[in-house]
């Protein structure tokens, strides 16, 4: 009987793929063990070393607490070495591994150690912040052990799973659990808000990057986040889908060092039950549509402001962050289908997945030399720098990507949306170039930043 105990577990630990979900029923059952996937699963599972290089300002007032705020951000650069811990999946035998941006984003020297002690240099191949996801080659890599993706989109509430990584540096680990909850959207990490599967998994810092596992040894997803008061792991894990992984390791193969998202060229909101109760909803299900560009892929497909977006590809989606991921998860060049409630009645569409539009041309203008504000780049707003920014979609005018030397010790920073310089209004790049070629000592730049508009008054 012994000899069947390790079938029997894996038969067990699976619940997800069997046609009927079960609990343990005997003591037995309740003894079987997960070592036969974790033997499978974890020499895929890497832990990572990285080191980036970063400029900190060292200012004589940095121990003088009134002072240090006020002379804060001047003050001569140093470079200081910042080393980062993490974890890594292995998904091809020729070196392909996903992890965290957090963990090797920006990174200098990326050094990947395998289960069996095996050290490679790795480099990334494409890196996306908002998303936290970073794909990486080993050097000279070859024969390595893998992991198989599985559909994200099978996963449900309940199922169990072990998440394998290195907690705090002390070596590989494994934790089990079982997936928490599903469609987490509203989680921040990194920049902005993703996407995730939750989980009481055990996760701690060094997971990060790790594999969240199903009982056939298939990743579910990246262990990315916790959410904790301590530092410490307090059962509440998130881990971002294994189909948007997919994505991502088809961008890199395909020799983007960019993720490229579809665009949805809308604003929308989840539906609360006040809106609901407005809309003559039954319940509050779904995204209104309260912004719509005049070139979105959801327009042409027959939306319009006020309606309200149900499903997309057959799923449910109920936050703005939940359809970014449905659609980031298919890839450009597919289509999805919809279906939309419009005064009481569903309707049914098919959304084309389209990079967001150049147009007008974002037209990069870099002052020059002669003037003050020399080194500042400015870019006219079209769909495309609208998403890279995080602006919305109806964003038009100005914006400053690079403040340059002077822009930014006068205060303005990268993202600032330009409403007038001195006495010019700025409609386009061309208006920025021609108001900085002014040679009075007194000036006034107008901008928008965050929503909020503001007002820089200096003299040179």
């Amino acid at each position: 009987m012994t000899r069947f105990l390790p079938i029997l577990a894996i038969l067990l630990f699976a619940v997800s793929a069997q046609a009927e979900t079960t609990v343990p029923g005997s003591k037995a059952e309740i003894s079987l063990s997960f070592a036969p996937v974790v033997r499978q699963a974890a020499p895929a599972v890497v832990n990572i070393y990285a080191k980036r290089v970063v400029a900190t300002r060292v200012s004589p007032f940095a121990d003088d607490p009134f002072f240090r705020e006020l002379f804060r951000g001047q003050g001569r650069t140093v470079p200081r070495v910042q080393n980062s811990l993490g974890s890594g999946v292995i998904l091809s035998s020729d070196g392909i591994v996903v992890s965290n941006y957090h963990v090797v984003g920006q990174a200098t020297e990326i050094r990947v150690v395998l289960n069996d002690r095996r050290e490679f240099d790795a480099t990334v191949l494409l890196g996306d912040e908002e998303a936290d996801l970073a794909i990486l080659q080993l050097n000279d890599a070859r024969d390595l052990p893998t992991l198989e993706l599985r559909d994200s989109d099978d996963v449900e509430v309940g199922d169990l799973v072990l998440a394998i990584g290195n907690p705090f540096g002390i070596g590989q680990t494994v934790s089990s659990g079982i997936v928490s909850g599903l469609a987490r959207s509203g989680v921040s990490v990194g920049s902005g808000r993703g996407y995730f599967i939750q989980t009481d998994a055990a996760i701690n810092p060094g997971n990060s990057g790790g594999a969240l596992v199903d009982g056939r040894g298939r990743l579910v997803g990246i262990n990315t986040a916790i959410l904790t008061r301590s530092g410490g792991s307090n059962g509440i894990g998130f881990a971002i889908p294994a189909n948007l992984v997919q994505r991502f390791v088809e961008q890199a193969a395909a020799g983007s060092s960019q993720f490229a998202r579809p665009w949805a060229g809308i604003g929308g909101q989840a539906v609360d039950a006040a809106l609901a109760e407005g809309l003559g909803m039954g319940l509050p299900v779904g995204v209104v549509v309260s912004e719509l560009h005049a070139e979105s892929p959801f327009r042409e497909a027959g939306l319009k402001v006020g309606d309200v977006i149900l499903t997309l590809d057959g799923t449910p989606v109920n936050t703005p962050q939940e359809m970014i991921f449905r659609m980031a998860s298919r890839g450009i060049g597919d289509t999805l289908s919809m279906t939309y409630l419009r005064r009481g009645v569903e309707v049914e569409g098919q959304v084309a997945l389209v990079l967001p539009p150049e147009t007008p041309a974002r037209a990069q203008v870099v002052i020059s030399e002669r003037s003050v504000l020399s080194g500042m780049t400015v870019l006219n707003i079209n769909p495309a720098v609208a998403s890279e920014f995080g602006l919305g979609v109806t964003s038009q005018g100005v914006i400053v990507s690079d403040p340059g030397t002077v822009g930014a010790r006068v205060g303005l920073r990268a993202g600032d949306i330009l409403l007038r310089v001195n006495k010019t209004t700025i409609k386009d790049t061309d208006d920025v170039a021609t108001a900085a070629e002014n040679a009075g000592r007194s000036w006034l730049i107008e901008y928008i930043r965050g929503g909020q508009r503001g007002v820089l008054r200096f003299r040179v």
